[in-house]
């Protein structure tokens, strides 16, 4: 009997450990693992691009967690430097085209596992193609940056975006002697926070010698006579630069998986059920950041482009593609970043997601310290926390601080997951030591107080 073949269609985080938990679970006799990847890298950390480019990370090779060499040596037939350009759902089969060679070739399958991650998003503007214009997406986008900063030392950099890929390029810069503009079109910096917290990070920003504006949307790039980028131009000023490094977001990579006719959501990612099957094609899987998941706070289905997320789905599809059975319920929506000392948390909702979703609430804000006030080192926090009116159920949570401050967001995670009201969460048997917490947890303080506004509002 033949074996059966698994394709793979992308080569990092989801599906490089799909189809290295599908092969510790069936034998190369069993099933026949081909991945394609269009890059020269497999299985690596593109949200540690930022902490290599700011030099925190000392090599490119830190980043990898496993090399082609390493998937092949496991029994993967990987093909690197390999683009699928098509499917053929009706045929079983992908085209491929080899960027080396230029050759193409059809590959059938029994299994097909969409694994194509996300892009950057690059607004369709005068000079956004220019050198001296940088994504941070891949390895490769990484070392071009790196390769532009070293012919520019020292030289003016503006970063168009604020969120998290905005701000951690912002510190990355700093660090490597840029003076840094941050230009974005949000009220705040951090637009995955209210913007009250997001003013708490804008003021650190400054304070770190970043300038920010916000309300400014870009417009054009300009060239100078060599052709590379030299301004950054919005509606009501011009911005000198000698790199600029986008940090507007990603989208879902999901333009083939559109034309082979699979389901997409309202976010642009595909629709899988909680086994990561897509919807509708019970021999399709898909995994990673060019996937849609249900958000199990609000009930609606978003797009998260986090590498927590896209191991996890690898293992499922993995696990099921074995012959075992897992699934993957959902998340809150958890992330965390910092620039320089400051550090930045967020889960759940934001008050205009609970307003988007239906959802009546109460807000409570504190300001606490990250250790007993008496310790040395105790540092400042502020903890936002929401909480759904009638019930009093855990709806969101925002932390922006120093040392000790961003982690704390676990907390509220796991709460969200568990269902918790704010009222329960009050009692939770936390660890604490003066070097690491006041007697009352930062995060307690605020649930403490979301309990109180719910009550006052008439629980």
């Amino acid at each position: 009997m033949a074996a059966e073949r698994v394709v793979v269609i992308g080569g990092d985080a989801a599906g490089m450990s799909a189809a290295s938990r599908a092969r510790r679970g069936r034998t190369p006799e069993e099933l026949e693992i081909v991945a394609f990847e269009r890059s020269r890298f497999t299985s690596y950390s593109a949200c540690g691009i930022p902490y290599w480019v700011g030099g925190d990370v000392p090599a490119r090779g830190a980043l990898i967690a496993r090399t082609p060499e390493e998937h092949r040596a496991r029994g993967i037939g990987l093909r690197t430097r390999t683009e699928v350009t098509e499917i053929d759902l009706a045929g079983g089969r992908v085209r491929a085209r080899d960027l080396e060679a230029g050759t193409e070739a059809w590959t059938g399958f029994d299994h097909l596992v969409v694994a194509t991650g996300a892009r950057p998003v690059r607004p369709a503007l005068p000079g956004i193609g220019a050198p001296g214009v940088h994504g941070v997406q891949t390895l490769d986008d990484g070392q071009a940056l790196l390769d532009s900063l070293a012919a520019t030392p020292g030289g003016r950099a503006v970063v168009v975006g604020a969120g998290y890929i905005g701000v951690e390029m912002a510190e990355a810069l700093l660090k490597r002697g840029y003076e840094v503009t941050v230009v974005h079109s949000g009220e705040q910096p951090m637009a995955t926070l209210d913007p009250d917290m997001g003013r708490l990070v804008h003021r650190a920003m400054d304070g770190l010698g970043i300038t920010t504006v916000g309300g400014a949307a870009v417009t054009a790039l300009r060239t100078g006579a060599d052709g590379r980028v030299r301004e950054v131009v919005t509606e009501n000023a011009a911005y000198p630069a000698d790199v600029v490094v986008l940090g507007i977001g990603v989208e879902p990579e999901t333009e083939l998986a559109r034309a082979a006719g699979l389901p997409v959501g309202p976010h642009g990612g595909l629709l899988t059920d909680l086994s990561m099957r897509v919807r509708g094609h019970g021999n399709v899987w898909a995994g990673g950041d060019c996937v849609e998941v249900l958000d199990l706070v609000s009930g609606a289905t978003r797009h998260v482009a986090l590498g927590t997320h896209a191991n996890k789905h690898g293992q499922i599809i993995g696990a099921n593609l074995s012959g075992g059975y897992a699934t993957f319920p959902g998340v809150v929506g958890t992330a965390v970043s910092k620039v320089c000392d400051l550090e930045i948390a967020r889960t759940g909702l934001r008050e205009k997601d609970a307003h988007r979703a239906g959802l009546q609430y109460v807000t409570a804000t504190v300001e606490a310290t990250s250790r007993a006030g008496y310790v040395p080192g105790a540092a400042p926090m502020t903890v936002k926390m929401l909480a759904e009116r009638r019930t009093g159920r855990l709806l969101g949570a925002q932390i922006v601080g120093r040392e000790g401050a961003a982690k704390r967001v676990d907390i509220a995670a796991v709460a969200l997951t568990a269902g918790l009201t704010v009222e329960r969460m009050i009692t939770l048997d936390l660890g604490y030591a003066p070097p690491f917490s006041p007697v009352w947890d930062p995060v307690l303080v605020a649930a403490r107080r979301a309990d109180a506004a719910v009550r006052a509002a008439g629980w």
